[in-house]
């Protein structure tokens, strides 16, 4: 079990973005409901919280009602290895949400997340200053980061 596990409060629509978030990860499950009883807050019988696994990692989804809301000021960082993997994350995950700067993204229930290649640390951490500071110079241009324009910055004479 691990011991830290990201909790995300929704209004009403956790389960449907449990099962979205589910179909889109490799190596994802829906794993525990709750339910709502007669005693509520919520109506009997809808769910109250939803236990699943993105990628292996745990999360928790509350049906809490609309006092909070997710804010850029957390968002979930998936690495990727491939330009592939960047491009379907990036396509269903900001599906009915908004794109924004720099592989970063809000989906449809608002949540943020950065969709980044691995290559992109890799490059931004290299030795030679010149060539790191072309990278950055590059992605701060992208909306979606792809890998192939990163590496043409990285490797300029």
């Amino acid at each position: 079990m691990q011991k830290i596990t990201p909790f995300l409060w929704f209004d009403s629509n956790a389960e449907e973005a449990m099962n979205f978030y589910v179909s889109i990860f490799k190596n994802s499950r829906v794993g525990n409901l709750t339910r709502y009883g007669d005693a509520g807050p919520g109506p009997k019988g809808t769910v109250m919280s939803a236990a699943f696994q993105l990628d292996g990692q745990d999360f928790i989804a509350l049906n809490g009602g609309p006092h909070f809301t997710f804010s850029p000021a957390i968002s979930f960082f998936v690495n990727c290895e491939t330009q592939q993997e960047v491009d379907e994350l990036w396509e269903k995950l900001s599906a009915g949400g908004e794109k924004h700067q720099c592989g970063w993204l809000r989906d449809k229930y608002g949540l943020s997340w950065q969709i980044i290649p691995s290559a992109l640390g890799e490059m931004l951490q290299d030795k030679d200053a010149a060539k790191a500071q072309r990278v950055m110079e590059a992605m701060l241009k992208m909306n979606k980061i792809e890998i192939k324009t990163l590496r043409q910055a990285y490797e300029q004479l």
